[in-house]
């Protein structure tokens, strides 16, 4: 059997594997909640390495590897910064975020939690939100299948278009059968995969090179005299600033979060932190030592990539039995797919459950069924325009990528806290804090960049968002019992069961 024999075997077990899990998800999966959430009923290792696979992506295994390869362990502080934003993400949001959706009204989309906990009459909010996180997530779903296309045309010489139809074709379809339950599960199998493949990779290379870890670190340094010191030296006040503000992104991003609201009980958010936390640092400490591992030992065969991304790839096909190593180029595709599925079924949400009943007179007469049927039709109409956007593999909508996490982290992050932690938000206050944040993320990426403005754009948009919901709901602000007394109930229900 020859190697791209070997290695299109694996994937064809992957996929098979993926649609099967969809297939199971489906027989339990019965109305909008269990199709939108799992009934609430997600264990906590799922829900955290769910989310961990939905928001790393191939950035873990293409993006990251790559930088570090090219210009060292400067690159690293953008690891740091989404740890420790993942760490109090699960601290801060997780518990109380399962214990308030459900007391305010059983919300099961992050739009409907901000309409219910601000009793927003006139639907503004939701439609806003809801209008936001389709444009976005569509671009992100469409970066995706082109990233898949582009896999596929690397690795195996396929057709790019092929390549990308054959990604999204496995992806809609257990996500349009199975709903969340089969993404969450499918994503704990890619959670592993990804895992797996950063941590064997650098242990093999160290076994196989002449020399040890000593020699090959060594010879890293050769090619890059600055692949370790520049972690420090290199780095600015700035430059670390933009990195670490990359963890500010989780506060807001609809599907990570929602992860939090399909948890069993609150109680589940603290083995759920200590899961996902554990799982994130083997991966981005992994994801460094490939990268430099990948540099030294390319180095020692006198040789270098001409494609830094492909470090992870490259390194997989020269250490290991086809089969193994079509297992781990799975593992990429695994990081692509887990954020495709859940950022299709967020975007499905938003379209039904936010838009469309915001509008539609029949929404209060919809059965379950029908609501079922409804987020599926979004979930295939969704993919489709994503994958025609996609069509051409040198669309921009790839740019989009780092300037969308940084839009839903500044619209919707300030918005996610102060409704969580402050009873005096107000629906006027959130929905100007939302706009404002999205308007400075893209005044600032696109007008101010450079010099001393050089600085990632979600940080000033998160502050800019965060002051003006503060000083808008100061001024909108009335008492309301009912809305106190959902408050302070949250807040009991929260201490009780986590």
């Amino acid at each position: 059997m020859s190697e791209e024999s070997a290695q299109a075997v694996a994937l064809i077990i992957y996929f098979v594997g993926m649609i099967i899990i969809g297939l199971w998800a489906y027989q339990r999966t019965d109305d909008l909640d269990d199709y939108m959430l799992a009934g609430r009923n997600l264990p906590p290792a799922v829900a955290a390495l769910s989310a961990g696979a939905s928001d790393m992506s191939g950035w873990l295994l293409m993006g990251l590897p790559g930088a570090i390869y090219a210009s060292g362990l400067i690159e690293f502080w953008i690891a740091i910064g989404l740890t420790i934003g993942a760490f109090l993400n699960w601290v801060f949001v997780a518990p109380r975020l399962r214990t308030y959706t459900e007391v305010a009204g059983n919300s099961i989309t992050v739009p409907s939690f901000f309409d219910n906990r601000l009793r927003d009459h006139t639907k503004l909010l939701r439609i806003v939100s809801g209008i936001i996180i389709f444009v976005f997530f569509t671009f992100y779903v469409s970066s995706g299948m082109v990233a898949g296309g582009k896999f596929f045309e690397s690795s195996f010489g396929m057709d790019y278009v092929v390549g990308m139809v054959l990604v999204a074709g496995i992806v809609v379809l257990y996500t349009l059968v199975g709903g969340f339950l089969a993404v969450s599960w499918t994503d704990l199998v890619q959670a592993c995969m990804m895992v797996t493949a950063l941590v064997l990779i650098p242990i093999v290379a160290v076994w196989k090179f002449d020399g040890g870890a000593k020699e090959l670190f060594a010879a890293a340094k050769t090619v890059n005299p600055d692949v370790y010191s520049s972690f420090l030296g290199a780095a600015t006040f700035i430059g670390i600033a933009s990195s670490l503000a990359w963890g500010l992104g989780y506060f807001g991003q609809p599907h990570i979060i929602v992860r939090f609201m399909a948890l069993r009980s609150a109680q589940d958010a603290k083995a759920g932190r200590r899961i996902g936390i554990t799982w994130m640092l083997f991966s981005v400490i992994g994801t460094a030592f490939v990268a430099v591992v990948g540099l030294g030992y390319f180095a020692g065969q006198g040789e270098q990539l001409a494609d830094p991304e492909t470090v992870f790839v490259a390194m997989s096909k020269v250490l290991f039995h086809p089969v193994i190593s079509g297992f781990l180029l799975a593992a990429v595709l695994a990081a692509i797919m887990s954020t495709i599925s859940s950022q299709l079924l967020v975007t499905s949400s938003a379209l039904v459950e936010d838009i469309y009943k915001a509008f539609s007179k029949e929404s209060q007469a919809l059965t379950e069924k029908k609501m079922v049927l409804y987020g599926r039709m979004a979930v295939l109409a969704v993919a489709v325009f994503a994958a025609l956007i996609a069509w051409n593999p040198d669309a921009s909508v790839l740019n989009l990528v780092a300037f969308a996490w940084a839009g839903f982290g500044a619209a919707f992050g300030p918005i996610v806290l102060l409704s969580l932690y402050w009873r005096e938000l107000t629906n006027i206050g959130a929905v100007a804090g939302m706009v404002t944040g999205a308007v400075v993320v893209g005044v600032w990426a696109k007008v101010l960049e450079g010099g001393i403005f050089d600085l990632y754009e979600i940080l000033p948009g998160f502050l800019a968002a965060l002051l003006v919901a503060v000083l808008v709901s100061k001024m909108t602000y009335h008492a309301d019992d009912e809305v106190s007394a959902e408050f302070d109930e949250a807040v009991r229900l929260t201490k009780i069961r986590a």
